[in-house]
């Protein structure tokens, strides 16, 4: 097996990985991805103790205990572009020899958790509730740039049954998240998350600039397949569930529900709702 190339998997001069700037051991096997740099400390408040604290760019990085589980809180900023950066450079922390750049014949699953924010998408989906994926679905194209691919074929075909979708936009494409830690968290209202390429037209939000899909709200919330409907917008579900599909690791996102697009209403203290949100998955992960 070849070294990977100088100019293909690029580390720093200490031999971090480029972006995250973090070596193979400043990470957990579980891991939580948040959007807002903030938030890391929101997670790691509740760490009884932090080993390693990272920060370089928008990526900061935490990993400590509570308890016996070992966990990192890491921002990934927004955006799919940012997510196919995060998971990658994951992936090559635990799955490359780094100092050698061959990869490795033993392979480690991460478990990736993504704590983030979303607005819904039907009437009956109150403000300041939780929600998990079951699925992500792609309205951006990142995926297409990957090889080997593994939509969910039958829900994008049956999507572009249901929908007037533009012939100059990508076809949305469809992952599942991982059923295994979806069951950790099966009280929770769950269903398909649409991960957009932007939070104003591509999302139906007209300030000054008229969006191309004037009912895509319609679109996305009279879609349903094999009894699951769209419920929530956002912005790096897809990407997740589909590099970790490739890559081999078991992706989950839960959002907290800011904004129900379909009632025009907005969270009163979305603060109180993230906040909330963290310890509720930290409490359920810490007495696993």
């Amino acid at each position: 097996m070849k070294p990977k190339p100088e100019s293909e998997l690029v580390l720093n001069d200490d031999g971090s990985i480029y972006h995250l700037q973090l070596h193979s051991e400043q990470i957990a096997d579980t891991i939580l991805i948040v959007g807002d740099q903030g938030r890391v400390q929101q997670i790691s408040k509740y760490f009884d103790r932090i080993e390693h604290k990272v920060v370089n760019r928008e990526f900061v990085t935490h990993t400590g205990n509570i308890g016996n589980k070992r966990l990192t809180a890491l921002s990934t900023g927004i955006g799919t572009d940012n997510i196919d950066i995060v998971i990658n450079e994951l992936d090559a922390l635990v799955n490359i020899d780094l100092e050698n750049r061959i990869e490795k014949k033993e392979k480690k699953i991460l478990n990736i958790i993504r704590i983030g924010t979303s607005g819904a998408v039907h009437q009956d989906i109150p403000v300041d509730c939780y929600v998990a994926s079951t699925h992500g679905m792609g309205m951006d194209n990142l995926m297409y740039y990957y090889a080997n691919n593994s939509f969910d074929t039958k829900m994008g075909e049956a999507f572009k049954n249901h929908a007037d979708w533009p012939k100059d936009l990508s076809l949305p494409y469809f992952y599942e998240g991982s059923k295994i830690l979806l069951k950790k968290f099966s009280d929770l209202r769950n269903g398909i998350t649409a991960t957009s390429p932007g939070f104003y037209g591509p999302q139906g939000r007209n300030i000054r600039l008229p969006f191309s899909i004037p009912d895509l709200h319609e679109q996305l919330n009279t879609f349903e397949h094999d009894s699951l409907k769209i419920i929530n917008f956002e912005m790096e579900t897809a990407a997740l569930y589909g590099l970790g599909k490739l890559l081999g690791h078991q992706c989950l996102t839960i959002c907290a529900i800011l904004a129900n697009r379909i009632k025009q209403q907005y969270s009163k203290d979305h603060k109180k709702t993230v906040s909330e949100l963290i310890h509720f998955v930290l409490e359920r992960l810490s007495h696993e």
